[in-house]
């Protein structure tokens, strides 16, 4: 077991009647600590050579789970790289005031507010461009709820094509954002629709949030993403990265969690010791709802017209395929460690699939390797015969 998984076997009953997860939460903090468990079930290979048994085990397939997470990411990044157009992109980070994050966090459902908001921005600002030819960008918006330090920090990450196409096939390039532009939009857009869903009780803190942030909401512009190469590079780095990496966790002593993060404002290194029970309620209110999107495609990234099969695309269709390969958990593996999980380590031959177990109930793991042996000398009993 990773720390991670002995975090939440350690505090599992004090978490379901002091924490009072959701469904769903529940649903992701056993499949996280169940990951890789051989009782839950597997596949078992076997060499065709000398003989040798290897059973490997399921994942979780949880995005909460730190191991799942990476291969989820690694998936969603080659898919997101997969629509890319062949041009220059910009990565805007749209944030919020502090004092709105905790309406996100009671309502989840408010956090689709954020993904419309920066549609109208974007959408509007290219469309101020040229209204008659109507130039549309392609972008694809990641919804972040945690920062750094693990706490609630709702936000959205978004790659923008620097251009747009018009409607009569025409490609425009745009190197200028007006971010003034930007986060007023976003602010006022934002607090608007927040207040259509909330009602008129939000008035109040509407006009005060006017007040404070009269500059707008503050958009970050990171550098331009010019080659394709890099663009893929920073998306499975940045955009797609799960809440806590299992090298952030330095020690847990069985009461206490130390983890160490660098600090936004200037990188700074910083650990930070907290009980384990407020530990893991940083990191479960990050869970999100079962089947919410948390990236979503809007303008040529979103639509499917004729005319935007023009567009060259950063990745072509020939190479998809290879580039899913590395997603892969053998590739991963070869990649990371540099040996083949599938090669016999006895005599170098390639182990064969036998049988897939997918009972998620427990069994012992010699009733799993006793049943295999029976069914592969029943198979060489049968050709000998």
């Amino acid at each position: 077991m990773n720390i991670l998984q002995n975090i939440f076997t350690d505090y599992y009953e004090e978490i379901l009647y002091t924490l009072h997860p959701q469904d769903y939460q529940i649903d992701n903090i056993d499949k996280m600590i169940h990951c890789g468990d051989p009782s839950y079930g597997g596949a078992m290979y076997s060499c065709p050579h000398c003989g040798n048994m290897k059973f490997v085990p399921f994942r979780c397939k949880s995005r909460f789970c730190p191991t799942c997470g990476v291969k989820y990411c690694q998936e969603r990044s080659a898919s997101m790289s997969f629509q890319l157009i062949q041009c220059t992109h910009r990565h805007c980070v749209f944030t919020i005031d502090e004092e709105l994050r905790h309406f996100f966090l009671e309502d989840r459902s408010l956090l689709d507010c954020l993904f419309q908001a920066v549609r109208s921005v974007i959408l509007r600002m290219f469309h101020k461009i040229n209204k008659s030819k109507n130039y549309v960008p392609g972008f694809i918006c990641v919804l972040h709820t945690f920062g750094r330090p693990l706490e609630w920090n709702p936000h959205i990450h978004c790659l923008i094509t620097e251009g747009g196409f018009s409607d009569d096939g025409f490609w425009k390039q745009v190197k200028h954002f007006n971010y003034k532009l930007l986060r007023t939009s976003f602010q006022t857009a934002l607090l608007d629709s927040l207040e259509h869903r909330i009602g008129p009780s939000f008035k109040k803190v509407k006009s005060r949030i006017y007040k404070k942030d009269k500059n707008g909401f503050y958009v970050y512009a990171k550098p331009n993403l010019c080659n394709t190469d890099t663009v893929i590079k920073y998306i499975s780095r940045y955009l797609g990265r799960p809440v806590i990496a299992l090298k952030r966790i330095d020690s847990y002593d069985g009461e206490n969690v130390t983890f160490h993060y660098n600090r936004h404002e200037d990188n700074a290194y910083i650990q930070k010791t907290i009980p384990a029970m407020e530990f893991i309620k940083l990191l479960i209110q990050h869970i999100p709802e079962k089947n919410y999107k948390m990236t979503r495609y809007y303008g040529l990234y979103a639509r499917h017209r004729e005319q935007d099969k023009d567009l060259h695309k950063a990745i072509h269709k020939s190479k998809h395929r290879f580039i899913q390969s590395f997603t892969k958990w053998r590739n991963n593996i070869l990649l990371s460690f540099g040996y083949d999980p599938l090669k016999c380590p006895k005599c170098q031959q390639e182990m064969q699939f036998i049988e897939l177990y997918h009972k998620h109930h427990r069994v012992p793991l010699e009733e799993l390797y006793e049943r295999a042996m029976a069914k592969a000398k029943a198979k060489v009993r049968c050709r000998s015969s």
